[in-house]
């Protein structure tokens, strides 16, 4: 019931479009844009396109907003998290702080299918590498994986050595935990820009874990 009340709230939030032309996407916004494709054929035989593009720098006034073109023109925008109504479903976008961690057409029915990244984004060249490379690909998102692992194992040793050390806390009821782990000031920024690092590239495939990624943000 929540998960439909928020549902309704987001379609709620969508404005309509203004009918400008779709950009084409740079090289240069790889890190501060998001563009995918979404291709569906209309009950007589004709294609319908369209893209969801997200620009990431909004993010710093406190919000992101997400712009749906239909066929080449801005046709929707909404706050994220968004659900557009479009043909046959609904888009559904959400942001995390390192990118997109959900860009999905849900059906009528139920049945969701994640839409194609653009080839020049960064998602999009992340996905051909993919493609060319599924082995090493595979390897880089396992070791992603455990760089989170780790870093959400340090953060709670560290947290749990606090907690037992304050002076009127837990430490009266379970004694004081010192962390086997104590790394340096040094040690702590490189471990910082390593789950940065993972999350980040976890977020070009659209993988998301409020345990890992959100400890990691």
């Amino acid at each position: 019931m929540l998960k439909e009340w928020r549902r309704r709230r987001a379609v709620q939030r969508v404005k309509p479009g203004d009918g400008r032309p779709l950009k084409r996407f740079r090289w240069w916004q790889m890190l501060t844009r998001a563009l995918f494709h979404l291709r569906l054929m209309n009950d007589d035989g004709r294609p319908t396109v369209y893209a969801v593009d997200v620009k990431h720098q909004n993010a710093s006034e406190g919000y992101v907003t997400a712009h749906l073109y239909l066929d080449g023109r801005h046709h929707a925008e909404s706050k994220v998290p968004a659900v557009f109504p479009v043909q046959g479903g609904t888009v559904e976008v959400r942001t995390s702080g390192f990118g997109l961690k959900r860009c999905h057409y849900v059906t009528a029915e139920g049945a969701e299918h994640q839409l194609t990244p653009d080839p020049a984004s960064a998602e999009g060249r992340r996905a051909r590498f993919d493609r060319s490379h599924p082995a090493l690909s595979r390897g880089i998102g396992l070791l992603s994986a455990i760089v989170l692992v780790i870093g959400l194992v340090l953060l709670i040793l560290q947290l749990a050595e606090q907690v037992t050390r304050a002076p009127e806390g837990v430490a009266q009821y379970v004694g004081t935990f010192t962390s086997p782990v104590d790394l340096s000031a040094w040690g702590n920024t490189v471990l910082g820009i390593a789950t940065v690092a993972a999350s980040t590239e976890r977020a070009l495939r659209l993988r998301y874990s409020r345990l890992l990624d959100g400890a990691a943000g």
